[in-house]
Protein backbone atom coordinates (compact mmCIF):
# COMPACT_ATOMS: atom_id res chain seq x y z
CA UNK A 1 0.00 0.00 0.00
CA UNK A 2 1.46 3.36 -1.03
CA UNK A 3 0.24 6.26 1.07
CA UNK A 4 0.98 9.92 1.40
CA UNK A 5 1.35 10.14 5.19
CA UNK A 6 0.78 13.89 5.61
CA UNK A 7 -2.38 13.90 3.53
CA UNK A 8 -3.65 10.78 5.29
CA UNK A 9 -3.06 12.31 8.70
CA UNK A 10 -4.88 15.48 7.67
CA UNK A 11 -7.82 13.40 6.45
CA UNK A 12 -7.75 11.34 9.65
CA UNK A 13 -7.88 14.52 11.77
CA UNK A 14 -10.88 15.61 9.73
CA UNK A 15 -12.58 12.27 10.39
CA UNK A 16 -12.16 12.24 14.19
CA UNK A 17 -10.89 15.72 15.29
CA UNK A 18 -7.23 16.83 15.47
CA UNK A 19 -7.05 16.55 19.27
CA UNK A 20 -7.66 12.79 18.98
CA UNK A 21 -4.66 12.19 16.67
CA UNK A 22 -1.03 11.93 17.87
CA UNK A 23 1.96 11.75 15.54
CA UNK A 24 4.93 12.81 17.70
CA UNK A 25 7.73 10.26 18.01
CA UNK A 26 7.26 9.66 21.75
CA UNK A 27 3.58 8.79 21.27
CA UNK A 28 4.35 6.54 18.29
CA UNK A 29 6.83 4.62 20.46
CA UNK A 30 4.62 4.51 23.55
CA UNK A 31 1.42 3.41 21.87
CA UNK A 32 3.01 1.40 19.08
CA UNK A 33 4.06 -1.55 21.23
CA UNK A 34 3.16 -3.63 24.26
CA UNK A 35 5.42 -5.25 26.90
CA UNK A 36 7.28 -7.25 24.25
CA UNK A 37 10.48 -5.68 22.98
CA UNK A 38 11.29 -7.83 19.97
CA UNK A 39 9.68 -5.63 17.28
CA UNK A 40 10.32 -2.00 16.37
CA UNK A 41 7.10 0.05 16.49
CA UNK A 42 6.39 2.03 13.32
CA UNK A 43 2.77 3.22 13.31
CA UNK A 44 1.47 6.00 11.06
CA UNK A 45 -0.47 7.69 13.86
CA UNK A 46 -2.21 7.16 17.18
CA UNK A 47 -5.94 7.83 17.56
CA UNK A 48 -7.59 8.12 20.98
CA UNK A 49 -11.34 7.96 20.39
CA UNK A 50 -13.75 8.95 23.14
CA UNK A 51 -16.95 7.41 21.74
CA UNK A 52 -18.27 4.48 19.75
CA UNK A 53 -19.04 6.82 16.87
CA UNK A 54 -15.42 7.94 16.71
CA UNK A 55 -14.24 4.32 16.65
CA UNK A 56 -16.61 3.68 13.76
CA UNK A 57 -15.29 6.76 11.95
CA UNK A 58 -11.70 5.53 12.32
CA UNK A 59 -12.61 2.08 11.00
CA UNK A 60 -14.44 3.50 8.00
CA UNK A 61 -11.52 5.82 7.27
CA UNK A 62 -9.07 2.92 7.47
CA UNK A 63 -11.23 0.77 5.23
CA UNK A 64 -11.57 3.51 2.64
CA UNK A 65 -7.80 4.09 2.62
CA UNK A 66 -6.81 0.44 3.12
CA UNK A 67 -4.76 1.08 6.25
CA UNK A 68 -4.34 -1.44 9.03
CA UNK A 69 -5.68 -0.74 12.53
CA UNK A 70 -4.02 -2.00 15.73
CA UNK A 71 -5.94 -1.90 19.04
CA UNK A 72 -4.07 -0.63 22.09
CA UNK A 73 -5.27 -1.05 25.68
CA UNK A 74 -2.97 -1.06 28.70
CA UNK A 75 -0.12 -2.29 26.47
CA UNK A 76 0.65 -5.09 28.92
CA UNK A 77 0.40 -7.87 26.32
CA UNK A 78 3.14 -10.48 26.01
CA UNK A 79 2.65 -11.81 22.46
CA UNK A 80 3.00 -8.58 20.43
CA UNK A 81 -0.72 -8.53 19.64
CA UNK A 82 -0.79 -4.75 20.18
CA UNK A 83 2.37 -3.91 18.23
CA UNK A 84 2.19 -1.72 15.10
CA UNK A 85 5.19 -2.35 12.84
CA UNK A 86 4.01 -1.44 9.35
CA UNK A 87 2.47 2.02 9.18
CA UNK A 88 -0.81 1.12 10.86
CA UNK A 89 -3.09 3.43 12.81
CA UNK A 90 -3.08 2.54 16.50
CA UNK A 91 -6.49 2.88 18.14
CA UNK A 92 -5.85 3.47 21.85
CA UNK A 93 -8.84 3.26 24.20
CA UNK A 94 -7.43 5.30 27.10
CA UNK A 95 -10.20 7.92 26.83
CA UNK A 96 -13.02 5.37 26.89
CA UNK A 97 -12.96 4.43 30.56
CA UNK A 98 -16.46 4.92 31.96
CA UNK A 99 -18.25 2.45 34.22
CA UNK A 100 -22.05 2.67 34.11
CA UNK A 101 -25.38 0.88 34.42
CA UNK A 102 -24.63 -1.09 37.57
CA UNK A 103 -27.43 -3.56 38.27
CA UNK A 104 -27.38 -4.96 41.83
CA UNK A 105 -29.96 -7.64 41.05
CA UNK A 106 -28.23 -9.00 37.96
CA UNK A 107 -24.83 -8.21 39.48
CA UNK A 108 -23.67 -6.70 36.20
CA UNK A 109 -21.95 -3.49 35.19
CA UNK A 110 -21.21 -1.89 31.82
CA UNK A 111 -17.59 -0.97 31.05
CA UNK A 112 -15.99 0.94 28.22
CA UNK A 113 -12.90 -0.83 26.85
CA UNK A 114 -10.41 1.52 28.52
CA UNK A 115 -11.54 0.70 32.07
CA UNK A 116 -8.51 -0.48 34.06
CA UNK A 117 -8.89 -3.94 35.60
CA UNK A 118 -8.16 -2.58 39.08
CA UNK A 119 -10.77 0.16 38.51
CA UNK A 120 -13.43 -2.50 37.95
CA UNK A 121 -12.21 -4.47 40.98
CA UNK A 122 -12.47 -1.37 43.17
CA UNK A 123 -15.91 -0.52 41.80
CA UNK A 124 -17.12 -4.03 42.63
CA UNK A 125 -15.67 -3.75 46.15
CA UNK A 126 -17.56 -0.48 46.72
CA UNK A 127 -20.76 -2.36 45.85
CA UNK A 128 -19.86 -5.23 48.22
CA UNK A 129 -19.19 -7.46 45.22
CA UNK A 130 -16.13 -8.94 43.55
CA UNK A 131 -14.56 -9.05 40.09
CA UNK A 132 -12.31 -12.11 40.29
CA UNK A 133 -10.11 -11.98 37.18
CA UNK A 134 -6.76 -10.85 38.56
CA UNK A 135 -3.10 -10.77 37.56
CA UNK A 136 0.08 -8.79 38.17
CA UNK A 137 -0.79 -6.13 35.57
CA UNK A 138 -4.27 -5.38 36.97
CA UNK A 139 -3.16 -1.82 37.76
CA UNK A 140 -2.59 -0.99 34.09
CA UNK A 141 -4.31 -3.60 31.90
CA UNK A 142 -7.64 -2.61 30.37
CA UNK A 143 -10.89 -4.56 30.18
CA UNK A 144 -11.03 -4.37 26.39
CA UNK A 145 -7.56 -5.89 26.11
CA UNK A 146 -8.38 -8.51 28.74
CA UNK A 147 -11.39 -9.59 26.73
CA UNK A 148 -9.53 -9.51 23.41
CA UNK A 149 -6.93 -11.90 24.86
CA UNK A 150 -9.29 -13.82 27.17
CA UNK A 151 -7.00 -13.04 30.11
CA UNK A 152 -6.69 -15.62 32.85
CA UNK A 153 -4.44 -14.90 35.81
CA UNK A 154 -4.17 -16.21 39.34
CA UNK A 155 -7.78 -17.14 40.18
CA UNK A 156 -8.68 -19.36 37.21
CA UNK A 157 -8.81 -22.54 39.30
CA UNK A 158 -11.85 -21.11 41.12
CA UNK A 159 -13.32 -18.42 38.86
CA UNK A 160 -12.31 -19.28 35.30
CA UNK A 161 -11.09 -16.98 32.51
CA UNK A 162 -12.28 -13.52 31.44
CA UNK A 163 -14.67 -15.28 29.04
CA UNK A 164 -16.70 -16.52 32.01
CA UNK A 165 -17.45 -12.94 33.17
CA UNK A 166 -18.54 -11.32 29.90
CA UNK A 167 -22.32 -11.42 29.49
CA UNK A 168 -22.62 -8.83 26.73
CA UNK A 169 -20.50 -7.02 24.16
CA UNK A 170 -20.71 -4.16 21.72
CA UNK A 171 -18.17 -4.45 18.92
CA UNK A 172 -17.27 -2.50 15.79
CA UNK A 173 -16.41 -4.83 12.91
CA UNK A 174 -13.98 -4.27 10.06
CA UNK A 175 -16.75 -2.64 8.03
CA UNK A 176 -17.52 -0.10 10.76
CA UNK A 177 -20.76 -1.87 11.68
CA UNK A 178 -21.79 -1.86 15.36
CA UNK A 179 -22.96 -5.22 16.73
CA UNK A 180 -24.66 -5.72 20.11
CA UNK A 181 -24.06 -9.28 21.30
CA UNK A 182 -26.01 -11.24 23.94
CA UNK A 183 -27.38 -8.22 25.85
CA UNK A 184 -26.32 -9.40 29.30
CA UNK A 185 -28.42 -12.56 29.20
CA UNK A 186 -27.45 -15.61 31.23
CA UNK A 187 -29.41 -17.94 28.94
CA UNK A 188 -29.64 -17.22 25.23
CA UNK A 189 -29.74 -20.30 23.03
CA UNK A 190 -30.57 -18.62 19.71
CA UNK A 191 -27.89 -19.85 17.36
CA UNK A 192 -24.24 -18.90 17.21
CA UNK A 193 -22.88 -16.90 20.14
CA UNK A 194 -20.84 -14.36 18.18
CA UNK A 195 -19.70 -12.77 21.43
CA UNK A 196 -17.37 -15.71 21.99
CA UNK A 197 -15.54 -15.08 18.70
CA UNK A 198 -14.46 -11.62 19.84
CA UNK A 199 -13.33 -12.89 23.25
CA UNK A 200 -9.77 -14.00 22.60
CA UNK A 201 -9.89 -12.71 19.01
CA UNK A 202 -7.06 -10.19 19.63
CA UNK A 203 -8.91 -7.45 17.75
CA UNK A 204 -8.61 -9.30 14.44
CA UNK A 205 -12.38 -9.40 13.85
CA UNK A 206 -13.28 -6.00 15.27
CA UNK A 207 -12.86 -3.73 18.27
CA UNK A 208 -14.65 -4.12 21.59
CA UNK A 209 -16.26 -0.79 22.46
CA UNK A 210 -18.41 -1.83 25.44
CA UNK A 211 -18.68 -4.86 27.71
CA UNK A 212 -21.29 -5.95 30.21
CA UNK A 213 -19.37 -7.68 32.98
CA UNK A 214 -20.67 -10.03 35.64
CA UNK A 215 -19.71 -9.66 39.31
CA UNK A 216 -19.96 -12.09 42.21
CA UNK A 217 -19.88 -12.17 46.00
CA UNK A 218 -16.55 -11.28 47.59
CA UNK A 219 -14.49 -14.09 49.13
CA UNK A 220 -14.28 -14.20 52.91
CA UNK A 221 -11.10 -14.16 55.01
CA UNK A 222 -8.70 -15.15 52.24
CA UNK A 223 -5.71 -17.00 53.61
CA UNK A 224 -2.52 -18.08 51.83
CA UNK A 225 -0.32 -21.06 52.46
CA UNK A 226 3.21 -21.13 51.03
CA UNK A 227 4.79 -24.57 50.83
CA UNK A 228 8.29 -25.57 49.74
CA UNK A 229 8.65 -28.79 47.72
CA UNK A 230 11.54 -30.92 46.49
CA UNK A 231 10.13 -31.49 43.00
CA UNK A 232 7.09 -31.01 40.78
CA UNK A 233 5.68 -34.41 41.67
CA UNK A 234 5.51 -33.14 45.24
CA UNK A 235 3.73 -29.97 44.09
CA UNK A 236 1.16 -32.04 42.21
CA UNK A 237 0.63 -34.32 45.21
CA UNK A 238 -0.02 -31.22 47.33
CA UNK A 239 -2.57 -30.00 44.79
CA UNK A 240 -4.38 -33.35 44.74
CA UNK A 241 -4.48 -33.59 48.54
CA UNK A 242 -5.83 -30.08 49.07
CA UNK A 243 -8.34 -30.12 46.19
CA UNK A 244 -10.03 -33.18 47.67
CA UNK A 245 -10.97 -31.35 50.87
CA UNK A 246 -10.63 -27.57 50.36
CA UNK A 247 -12.17 -25.20 47.79
CA UNK A 248 -9.07 -23.36 46.61
CA UNK A 249 -9.25 -19.86 45.13
CA UNK A 250 -5.71 -20.13 43.74
CA UNK A 251 -2.88 -22.62 43.39
CA UNK A 252 0.33 -21.12 41.96
CA UNK A 253 3.88 -22.37 41.70
CA UNK A 254 7.33 -20.92 41.06
CA UNK A 255 10.94 -22.07 41.18
CA UNK A 256 13.72 -21.17 43.59
CA UNK A 257 15.40 -19.26 40.74
CA UNK A 258 12.28 -17.10 40.45
CA UNK A 259 12.05 -16.45 44.20
CA UNK A 260 15.74 -15.66 44.55
CA UNK A 261 15.50 -13.02 41.82
CA UNK A 262 12.51 -11.40 43.53
CA UNK A 263 14.19 -11.41 46.96
CA UNK A 264 17.42 -10.02 45.52
CA UNK A 265 15.85 -7.16 43.56
CA UNK A 266 12.84 -6.10 45.67
CA UNK A 267 11.78 -5.59 49.27
CA UNK A 268 10.13 -9.03 49.41
CA UNK A 269 11.31 -11.33 52.21
CA UNK A 270 11.65 -15.09 51.95
CA UNK A 271 8.57 -16.80 53.38
CA UNK A 272 10.77 -19.19 55.37
CA UNK A 273 14.50 -19.83 55.77
CA UNK A 274 14.73 -23.15 53.92
CA UNK A 275 15.33 -22.74 50.14
CA UNK A 276 13.52 -25.43 48.17
CA UNK A 277 13.57 -26.20 44.43
CA UNK A 278 9.86 -25.33 44.02
CA UNK A 279 7.15 -23.46 45.91
CA UNK A 280 3.38 -23.84 45.92
CA UNK A 281 1.17 -20.92 46.89
CA UNK A 282 -2.35 -21.93 47.90
CA UNK A 283 -5.20 -19.58 48.71
CA UNK A 284 -8.56 -20.42 50.28
CA UNK A 285 -11.46 -18.90 52.19
CA UNK A 286 -10.72 -19.51 55.86
CA UNK A 287 -14.28 -19.10 57.12
CA UNK A 288 -14.45 -21.57 59.99
CA UNK A 289 -12.41 -23.40 62.57
CA UNK A 290 -13.21 -26.63 60.75
CA UNK A 291 -11.54 -25.35 57.55
CA UNK A 292 -8.49 -24.21 59.53
CA UNK A 293 -8.22 -27.63 61.15
CA UNK A 294 -8.55 -29.37 57.79
CA UNK A 295 -5.82 -27.20 56.26
CA UNK A 296 -3.43 -27.92 59.14
CA UNK A 297 -4.15 -31.64 58.92
CA UNK A 298 -3.41 -31.58 55.20
CA UNK A 299 -0.22 -29.61 55.80
CA UNK A 300 0.98 -32.17 58.36
CA UNK A 301 0.04 -35.02 56.01
CA UNK A 302 2.07 -33.47 53.18
CA UNK A 303 5.05 -33.04 55.51
CA UNK A 304 4.82 -36.68 56.62
CA UNK A 305 4.73 -37.83 52.98
CA UNK A 306 7.85 -35.80 52.19
CA UNK A 307 6.03 -33.63 49.64
CA UNK A 308 6.52 -30.49 51.75
CA UNK A 309 9.89 -29.48 53.21
CA UNK A 310 8.75 -26.28 54.91
CA UNK A 311 5.79 -23.92 54.90
CA UNK A 312 4.01 -20.91 56.36
CA UNK A 313 0.40 -19.70 56.53
CA UNK A 314 -0.70 -16.07 56.54
CA UNK A 315 -2.27 -14.75 59.74
CA UNK A 316 -3.25 -11.29 58.50
CA UNK A 317 -4.01 -9.30 55.35
CA UNK A 318 -0.47 -7.91 55.31
CA UNK A 319 1.02 -11.41 55.55
CA UNK A 320 -1.31 -12.57 52.78
CA UNK A 321 -0.07 -9.73 50.58
CA UNK A 322 3.56 -10.47 51.41
CA UNK A 323 3.20 -14.10 50.40
CA UNK A 324 1.49 -13.12 47.15
CA UNK A 325 4.28 -10.63 46.43
CA UNK A 326 6.68 -13.57 46.13
CA UNK A 327 4.67 -14.73 43.13
CA UNK A 328 3.30 -11.52 41.64
CA UNK A 329 6.62 -9.63 41.55
CA UNK A 330 8.29 -12.25 39.35
CA UNK A 331 7.35 -10.80 35.95
CA UNK A 332 8.24 -7.26 36.94
CA UNK A 333 11.54 -8.34 38.48
CA UNK A 334 12.84 -10.33 35.52
CA UNK A 335 11.87 -7.70 32.91
CA UNK A 336 15.35 -6.16 33.14
CA UNK A 337 16.80 -9.35 31.57
CA UNK A 338 14.57 -9.10 28.46
CA UNK A 339 12.98 -12.52 29.10
CA UNK A 340 11.75 -14.66 26.25
CA UNK A 341 8.41 -15.95 27.46
CA UNK A 342 6.58 -19.13 26.61
CA UNK A 343 3.04 -19.37 27.97
CA UNK A 344 2.10 -23.02 27.56
CA UNK A 345 -0.43 -25.44 28.97
CA UNK A 346 -1.34 -29.10 29.23
CA UNK A 347 -3.94 -30.96 31.24
CA UNK A 348 -3.04 -30.65 34.92
CA UNK A 349 -2.18 -34.32 35.46
CA UNK A 350 0.63 -34.18 32.86
CA UNK A 351 2.41 -31.12 34.25
CA UNK A 352 5.41 -32.74 36.07
CA UNK A 353 6.70 -34.84 33.17
CA UNK A 354 5.87 -32.05 30.70
CA UNK A 355 7.91 -29.49 32.66
CA UNK A 356 10.80 -31.93 33.17
CA UNK A 357 11.01 -32.76 29.46
CA UNK A 358 11.11 -29.08 28.45
CA UNK A 359 13.62 -28.26 31.19
CA UNK A 360 15.94 -31.04 29.97
CA UNK A 361 15.81 -29.88 26.34
CA UNK A 362 16.54 -26.23 27.10
CA UNK A 363 19.32 -26.98 29.59
CA UNK A 364 20.93 -29.48 27.22
CA UNK A 365 20.93 -27.20 24.18
CA UNK A 366 21.64 -23.86 25.87
CA UNK A 367 23.26 -24.46 29.28
CA UNK A 368 24.18 -20.75 29.52
CA UNK A 369 20.50 -19.76 29.65
CA UNK A 370 18.87 -19.17 33.02
CA UNK A 371 15.32 -20.53 33.15
CA UNK A 372 12.65 -19.05 35.39
CA UNK A 373 9.56 -21.22 35.90
CA UNK A 374 6.29 -20.03 37.40
CA UNK A 375 2.63 -20.29 36.61
CA UNK A 376 -0.91 -21.27 37.39
CA UNK A 377 -0.30 -24.89 38.17
CA UNK A 378 -3.91 -25.44 39.26
CA UNK A 379 -5.08 -25.06 35.64
CA UNK A 380 -2.06 -26.55 33.86
CA UNK A 381 -0.59 -23.22 32.71
CA UNK A 382 3.21 -22.91 32.87
CA UNK A 383 5.29 -19.81 32.16
CA UNK A 384 8.74 -20.63 30.82
CA UNK A 385 10.97 -17.54 30.97
CA UNK A 386 14.46 -17.57 29.48
CA UNK A 387 16.64 -14.68 30.64
CA UNK A 388 18.92 -12.99 28.11
CA UNK A 389 22.62 -13.37 28.95
CA UNK A 390 24.52 -10.07 28.95
CA UNK A 391 26.90 -11.51 26.36
CA UNK A 392 24.17 -11.83 23.71
CA UNK A 393 22.54 -9.07 21.71
CA UNK A 394 18.74 -9.02 21.61
CA UNK A 395 18.82 -10.26 18.00
CA UNK A 396 21.15 -13.19 18.78
CA UNK A 397 19.10 -14.07 21.86
CA UNK A 398 15.82 -14.01 19.93
CA UNK A 399 17.27 -16.21 17.20
CA UNK A 400 18.37 -18.83 19.72
CA UNK A 401 15.05 -18.65 21.56
CA UNK A 402 13.21 -19.29 18.30
CA UNK A 403 15.07 -22.61 18.12
CA UNK A 404 14.06 -23.29 21.72
CA UNK A 405 10.43 -22.51 20.92
CA UNK A 406 10.38 -25.07 18.14
CA UNK A 407 11.60 -27.78 20.50
CA UNK A 408 9.24 -26.64 23.26
CA UNK A 409 6.24 -26.59 20.93
CA UNK A 410 7.06 -30.04 19.60
CA UNK A 411 6.75 -31.26 23.18
CA UNK A 412 3.53 -29.23 23.59
CA UNK A 413 2.15 -30.95 20.49
CA UNK A 414 3.18 -34.36 21.82
CA UNK A 415 1.23 -33.65 25.03
CA UNK A 416 -1.76 -32.21 23.08
CA UNK A 417 -1.26 -28.87 24.84
CA UNK A 418 -1.46 -25.21 23.90
CA UNK A 419 1.36 -22.96 22.69
CA UNK A 420 -0.46 -19.99 24.28
CA UNK A 421 -2.53 -20.61 27.38
CA UNK A 422 -3.50 -17.01 28.17
CA UNK A 423 -1.24 -14.50 26.38
CA UNK A 424 -2.66 -14.90 22.88
CA UNK A 425 -0.85 -15.50 19.60
CA UNK A 426 -0.03 -12.05 18.24
CA UNK A 427 3.18 -11.83 16.23
CA UNK A 428 5.35 -13.94 18.51
CA UNK A 429 3.40 -17.21 18.30
CA UNK A 430 1.73 -17.16 14.88
CA UNK A 431 4.50 -19.15 13.17
CA UNK A 432 3.85 -21.95 15.66
CA UNK A 433 0.05 -21.99 15.56
CA UNK A 434 -0.02 -25.36 13.77
CA UNK A 435 1.43 -27.02 16.87
CA UNK A 436 -1.93 -26.47 18.59
CA UNK A 437 -4.40 -25.87 15.73
CA UNK A 438 -4.93 -28.03 12.64
CA UNK A 439 -4.70 -26.55 9.15
CA UNK A 440 -8.44 -27.11 8.80
CA UNK A 441 -9.09 -25.05 11.95
CA UNK A 442 -6.81 -22.26 10.76
CA UNK A 443 -8.54 -22.15 7.38
CA UNK A 444 -11.90 -21.83 9.15
CA UNK A 445 -10.54 -19.02 11.32
CA UNK A 446 -9.34 -17.20 8.21
CA UNK A 447 -12.82 -17.58 6.75
CA UNK A 448 -14.41 -16.17 9.90
CA UNK A 449 -12.06 -13.18 9.81
CA UNK A 450 -13.02 -12.47 6.20
CA UNK A 451 -16.70 -12.31 7.17
CA UNK A 452 -16.17 -9.67 9.88
CA UNK A 453 -13.15 -7.95 8.29
CA UNK A 454 -13.40 -8.37 4.49
CA UNK A 455 -10.57 -5.92 3.79
CA UNK A 456 -8.16 -7.35 6.36
CA UNK A 457 -7.62 -4.06 8.19
CA UNK A 458 -8.30 -5.21 11.77
CA UNK A 459 -4.99 -5.94 13.52
CA UNK A 460 -3.43 -7.35 10.36
CA UNK A 461 -0.73 -10.00 10.62
CA UNK A 462 -1.75 -11.15 14.10
CA UNK A 463 -2.63 -14.81 14.84
CA UNK A 464 -2.06 -15.71 11.15
CA UNK A 465 -1.13 -13.99 7.89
Amino acid sequence: MNHKPLKLIEDLETAVAPARVLTDSDSLQQYGRDWTRFHTPAPLAIVLPSSVEEVQAVVRFARENQIGLVPSGGRTGLSASAVATNGEIVVAFDRMKKISNFNPIDRTVVCEPGVITEQLQQFAEEKDLFYPVDFASSGSSQIGGNIATNAGGIKVIRYGMTRDWVVGLKVVTGTGELLELNGGLVKNNTGYDLRQLFIGGEGTLGFIVEATMKLTRPPENLTALMLGAEDMNGVMSILKAFQQKVDLTAFEFFSEQALSRVVEHSQVQRPFDTPTPFYALLEFENTSEAISDTVMELFEHCMEQGWVLDGVMSQSISQLQNLWACREFISETITRWTPYKNDISVVVSKVPEFLAEIDNVVNREYPEFEIIWFGHIGDGNLHLNILKPDSLSTEEFLQKCNHVSKWVFEIVQEYVGSISAEHGVGLLKKDYLTYTRSEAEIDLMRGIKKVFDPDGIMNPGKIFD
